[in-house]
C-alpha cells in the first residue's frame, strides 16, 4: 500500500526532500504528486488554497486519513524504517514539537525566499500518473 504525498513541485526545498524520500523509499511506501497537478488534486477534492497550508499525505485505502503540514512530515517519518523511534523522541521532548510546528509554518510561508523557486515543476519518477484515486 502506498500513500500519496502532495508537495510543492516548484519549491527547491520541497523537491529536495521528495528526492531524498525517493532515494530512501524507491516508491515502496509513497507516490508523489506536485500541488501544481490540478487534475489529480481535483480527483482528491483538494484545492490550491489547501495546498498552501503545507504538504499533504493521503491514505488511498482510507480517504478520511489525511495529514497536513508538520503532521504529514511526522507521519512520513513514522512510516520509514526505524523512523517511529525518532518521531516518538521528537514528540516526547518538551517544547520540541511546538517549536517544530512553528518552524514548519515559517519555512512553509517563506519557502521561496529562503530556498528559491524552480522555473519548472518537478515531477517524481514515483508519481501516480493518473493512477491516484480514492
Amino acid at each position: 500500500m502506498t500513500h500519496t504525498v502532495i508537495y510543492d513541485g516548484t519549491c527547491n526545498l520541497c523537491v529536495t526532500l521528495v528526492q531524498l524520500l525517493e532515494t530512501l523509499d524507491q516508491g515502496d511506501r509513497f507516490q508523489y504528486v506536485p500541488m501544481q497537478d490540478e487534475a489529480t488534486l481535483n480527483r482528491f477534492g483538494i484545492t490550491a488554497a489547501e495546498c498552501e497550508l503545507g504538504m499533504i499525505l493521503l491514505n488511498p485505502d482510507a480517504p478520511e486519513q489525511r495529514w497536513q503540514g508538520s503532521a504529514a512530515a511526522e507521519q512520513i517519518g513514522q512510516m520509514l524504517p526505524a523512523g517511529s523511534v525518532f518521531v516518538s523522541a521528537y514528540r516526547a521532548l518538551p517544547g520540541l514539537k511546538w517549536t517544530g510546528d512553528r518552524v514548519y509554518e515559517h519555512v512553509r510561508d517563506n519557502r521561496y525566499t529562503l530556498f528559491g523557486k524552480r522555473e519548472t515543476t518537478y515531477t517524481s519518477r514515483y508519481g501516480c500518473e493518473g493512477t491516484c484515486e480514492f
